[in-house]
């Protein structure tokens, strides 16, 4: 897929834990509450501009929780609030599409529609620009502005207009919103030799439901190996993770404890039956893999379960409980931490920076084995290391692929010219689209033909970069055509050589037939 688009986010980074009823409170020193009275009463009365009397408490609150320094309590409004239940249930009222947007200036582009949904149905496609929802224009605003303008209630009308690449009028629908489940498990495939493949984009309300009927079918088609890919995973409903990782454990076995201001441990067991209780396994995490999706991973890891490939995942430990306040308000708080049953601490603390990124207090992105040995060590159920110092260090460790120089010259050179190129790819792969079966292979003229293309649209390539162009635009309309024509599955298959730790795990569990050989080979 080209690197040009940012997706919109469907998941949550953080860790819900829903609970009701009232927050509570100690008491608080009488001077220091005094101390409030006084202050509010004199800004009231005395400040040299009229104020709101509900906005200065709303940002007193505010204020009460930016001075915690924990940058997952957050207090939300109540849009805010409805955004983030909407997100958490993985369900929302909507139209059915993904959509992307260019890293620099552009059109809202739509990257997927759903199946049986409002857009769908109405007739939109992949590679559509939204330039207007009901009578705003689209065009110079955020992402999550378009997004927010096209959610709404379920049963309720929005009118959309569309641009569509080789065709001249717009294209105007009035789409009713329905509720839309965005699925946890995107496909399934089988990979190498005979391995099963699960990639498990989010713990939404469905995704234990989800990995169970993939990995079912995956094993009554004669998987040998599975592989659950958590990388880029944020998370999502801890409930989910407990089900997810029940699938693979015993019953009774940890997966999860968490300890609060007490330190007294509250802890999570397996429960119900087994889905795959012998099939070698492998999970793929990276520093996208947060919240949830390292709580299954540390809990099949510490048991021995699973073999983990990648790089260290995010370090988002802290369980988050979530109170309903007084005018639609709520307050999602910090209330414990995350333990992986050997008692690691999954998290890794971080600030908030003033352009809102995350940073670690203690730097520690390195994965060699000089930083490792610095990190506590722990062991699993039959003795192996595994290292503590917050996220989850997987057992292989693998770098993701980078791109080569002339193939970032490549994309500098298109720069703020991004959309255009969009455009000029995206109407070929439709073009392509129409005239290729399932085992089609790219041709050298079509990035012939492709560079042409771009030339005339004011987007020359240099040639000294031209083999790095050729070899990029030949993986993009390779894919793309192929995930547009057949299929997610079809597309995963042709990105395996482009996927070093994808391939790594392939070659592991291509020589295993039982967990313990699994792990014994990726010891040696």
């Amino acid at each position: 897929m080209p690197r040009f688009r940012t997706a919109a986010a469907v998941a949550l980074l953080a860790v819900p834990v829903v609970a009701g009823g009232f927050l509570l409170q100690r008491p608080s020193n009488h001077a220091t509450q005094q101390l409030f009275d006084q202050v509010f009463t004199l800004v009231s009365r005395n400040y040299v501009d009229t104020i709101q009397t509900d906005s200065v408490y709303e940002k007193a609150a505010e204020g009460l929780v930016r001075e915690l320094n924990d940058p997952y309590t957050e207090l939300f409004t109540p849009k805010e609030t409805q955004d983030f239940n909407r997100t958490t249930n993985g369900r929302y009222g909507g139209t059915g599409m993904y959509i992307g947007k260019p890293e620099v200036d552009g059109d809202v582009i739509v990257d997927r529609v759903f199946p049986h949904t409002p857009a769908s149905d109405a007739g939109v496609i992949e590679g559509d620009h939204v330039v207007n929802v009901d009578g705003q224009s689209a065009r110079g605003l955020t992402l999550d502005s378009v997004s927010n303008l096209l959610r709404g209630e379920p049963n309720t009308h929005v009118r959309v207009t569309y641009t569509r690449p080789g065709i001249a009028d717009p294209l105007k629908f009035d789409l009713i919103r329905r509720e839309i489940h965005v699925p946890a498990v995107l496909f399934s495939t089988v990979l190498g030799d005979h391995i099963g493949y699960v990639p498990l984009q989010q713990f939404n309300e469905n995704a234990a439901d989800e990995v169970t009927a993939a990995v079912s079918k995956l094993e009554s088609d004669g998987a040998k190996g599975i592989i659950l890919d958590l990388r880029g995973n944020p998370g999502g409903i801890v409930s989910q993770a407990l089900a997810v990782a029940s699938l693979f454990l015993k019953p009774g076995q940890e997966i999860v404890s968490v300890r609060g201001r007490d330190g007294r441990p509250e802890t999570d067991t397996a429960q119900g039956k087994q889905l795959a209780g012998t099939v070698p396994l492998v999970v793929m995490v990276d520093g996208g893999s947060a919240s949830a999706s390292e709580i299954v991973a540390g809990a099949l890891q510490d048991h021995d379960r699973a073999l983990i490939v990648g790089t260290t995942s995010f370090g988002k430990g802290l369980v988050q409980s979530v109170y309903s306040l007084d005018g639609g308000y709520q307050l999602k708080i910090t209330t414990g931490k995350w333990f992986t049953p050997s008692g690691r601490s999954i998290h890794r603390d971080r600030v908030l920076m003033p352009d809102g990124s995350l940073r670690e207090v203690v730097p520690d992105s390195l994965e060699t084995d000089s930083v490792r040995r610095l990190r506590p060590i722990f062991k699993s159920d039959d003795g192996r290391i595994v290292y503590g110092g917050g996220g989850i260090t997987p057992d292989v460790i693998v770098a993701a692929d980078t791109l080569s120089t002339p193939e970032q010259k490549f994309l500098r050179g298109i720069g703020a010219k991004a959309p255009v190129f969009q455009t000029v790819l995206r109407n070929y792969e439709l073009e392509l689209k129409a005239k290729v079966d399932p085992g089609f292979k790219p041709s050298s003229a079509w990035t012939t033909e492709l560079i042409g293309r771009l030339k005339a649209a004011g987007i020359p390539v240099d040639p000294t970069l031209r083999p790095a162009a050729d070899s990029m635009l030949s993986r993009y309309l390779e894919v793309d055509i192929a995930r547009e024509a057949f299929g997610d599955a079809e597309a995963r298959k042709r990105t395996v050589s482009d996927d070093p730790q994808l391939e790594r795990a392939l070659d592991l569990l291509g020589k295993s037939h039982t967990q313990a050989q699994l792990l014994a080979l990726a010891k040696q």
